[in-house]
């Protein structure tokens, strides 16, 4: 055989075998599962719920609240948790280029040697004619070395396509950060506003207890009545006061929560606070659309699909394990001696040349079911998260219909304890009145003194609860991930540190590690 022909045998070998792989895959494709979804919300009978689809990219704007805005935005710009999700991300397009580069020749060496090699003049050498120059000389080698798994039954394609499900499924885990995080904040603002109220409440009833106390005391001097109204007076006085720190340690409490949230250390958040303390109104109506919607908008929906799919090319890599392994390997490197005809200083002749390549094949036929069972294992695993999305599936709309409950109860809770809170302030006056004027004890002041703290109390309670279930609502819509789309998510300081340790190519650039919104082919160039 010639020797180009030497060559070209194992070059088309190749390329038979390039033109095979790219038709054969074993194992399952994935196919989406069915999800239990329910055709229209229970509420959605509901005057204040309309059943058409919403914006609910920036739906914190829709309670009209700059200082609540400028929370979300402070959020959104420095929390830490979002930032290590945005990390993740990166991470798993890193590891999806490791994916890609199986696709290609899995070793590919530059080797070289240099050696001097000395022998006894007692070995067997010496039975050799010329023995004596074979007891002392140097030996040079230097060449590439490769060997390709050819990818014959799709087993790295396959590890490509689950790596990208598992990219695609870390940026459905940055958007549910960002769900939960907007939700948050906005929930720790509207505390935070509650809680004011609720201590303004406490301060102004301070003021109408140390009057009655007044009233109580200038009575008592006068003799016009015993000092059991005072002592009753002074413990009314001081029951309410003694509610006032236990409300600000929970507004202490609640605002380094919000901090750690805004990835700064604890402070009174005078800056983000400042102004009135009014409770979020919530919008007159509100849009909730279908059940369908949640599949393509929450989040974690999207995940848990995505983490099927890519558990789903997982079978067919352990498949893959069950046939042969095609691969080709190769060598081309140059010799040289300064021992018979071959000279060091012809170490890039032709003739010094030595060329190994062809095809070969490995089958692991007596595995004792190891390979069979770990088949099984990602069937199983595979199984498990179809369940997983199905669950996903039927908890978000249960959140969605518990929060629509939550919200709509709330405020019919709210209208009936504002309608008992008016009677209850003209019951305390009425009550003053009567017993400055003698014709009534002091219970009856501090019956109605108690009542109204408790109605204007659950009342600011009540209105905090309206804004925080529907707060939920939108959370459980999937609603706040979508203030993401057309910006980085990965913040310039964390890209400049890790360019300055890693060559990261052009992999910190948005348009390379953020999925675009169709799956991509299984065969793609190397991230270099």
């Amino acid at each position: 055989m010639k020797f180009r022909d030497k060559i070209l045998l194992p070059v088309s070998l190749a390329a038979a075998f390039c033109s095979i792989q790219g038709c054969l895959k074993v194992g399952p494709d994935y196919v989406k599962p069915a999800a239990p979804v329910s055709q229209k919300w229970l509420e959605s009978g509901n005057k204040q719920l309309k059943n058409k689809p919403a914006n609910y990219c920036a739906w914190w704007k829709s309670f009209a609240d700059p200082h609540l805005n400028r929370v979300i935005d402070r959020a959104y710009s420095n929390n830490i948790t979002l930032k290590i999700a945005a990390v993740n991300v990166i991470q798993a397009r890193a590891q999806l280029g490791v994916s890609v580069g199986n696709l290609y020749p899995q070793t590919q060496q530059m080797a070289g040697s240099i050696q001097f090699n000395r022998f006894s003049p007692y070995s067997t050498l010496s039975l050799f004619p010329n023995a004596d120059s074979l007891n002392n000389y140097w030996l040079d080698q230097v060449g590439p070395n490769v060997a390709w798994e050819l990818d014959f039954w799709g087993k790295y394609r396959r590890e490509v396509a689950s790596a990208d499900a598992t990219w695609r499924a870390s940026l459905a885990d940055y958007d549910n950060a960002l769900v939960s995080l907007t939700a948050d904040a906005a929930n720790y603002y509207i505390q935070i506003r509650t809680l004011q109220n609720r201590i303004l409440i406490a301060r102004e009833n301070l003021k109408t207890q140390k009057e009655s106390l007044r009233i109580a005391q200038d009575r008592f001097n006068a003799g016009s009545t015993s000092e059991r109204d005072v002592e009753q007076a002074k413990s009314s006085l001081y029951n309410t006061m003694a509610t006032i720190p236990v409300l600000q340690q929970e507004l202490k409490k609640t605002k380094d929560a919000l901090c750690t949230l805004l990835g700064m250390p604890p402070n009174n958040l005078s800056d983000l606070l400042s102004g009135p303390t009014t409770i979020p109104v919530p919008p007159p109506s509100i849009a909730i659309g279908i059940p369908a919607d949640l599949l393509r908008r929450r989040p974690d929906v999207r995940s848990a699909e995505l983490k099927a799919e890519a558990q789903c090319e997982q079978i067919g890599i352990a498949k893959a394990d069950l046939f042969p392994e095609f691969s080709l390997t190769g060598s081309f490197d140059f010799l040289a001696s300064n021992f018979g005809p071959a000279k060091l200083a012809q170490m890039a002749n032709l003739n010094s040349a030595n060329i190994t390549a062809g095809p070969g094949f490995q089958w692991n036929i007596l595995n004792y079911g190891q390979i069979t069972n770990n088949v099984r294992a990602q069937d199983a695993a595979f199984q498990t998260t179809l369940l997983t999305y199905k669950n996903t599936v039927l908890n978000a709309q249960q959140e969605v219909e518990d929060y629509l409950t939550a919200f709509l109860r709330s405020q019919e809770n709210a209208d009936s304890l504002a309608k008992a809170a008016q009677p209850e302030n003209r019951s305390l006056d009425l009550a003053v009145i009567q017993y400055r004027n003698g014709s009534t004890d002091f219970t009856t002041v501090l019956t109605a003194q108690t009542a109204l703290l408790s109605a204007q109390d659950n009342l600011a309670a009540a209105l905090g609860n309206i804004a925080a279930n529907l707060v939920g609502v939108y959370k459980a819509l999937g609603g706040g991930w979508q203030i993401r789309q057309g910006k980085d998510i990965l913040p310039p300081g964390i890209k400049e540190m890790m360019a300055k340790r890693t060559n990261w190519g052009d992999l910190l650039q948005p348009a390379v590690y953020l999925p675009p919104p169709c799956k991509q082919s299984d065969v793609r160039g190397p991230d270099w």
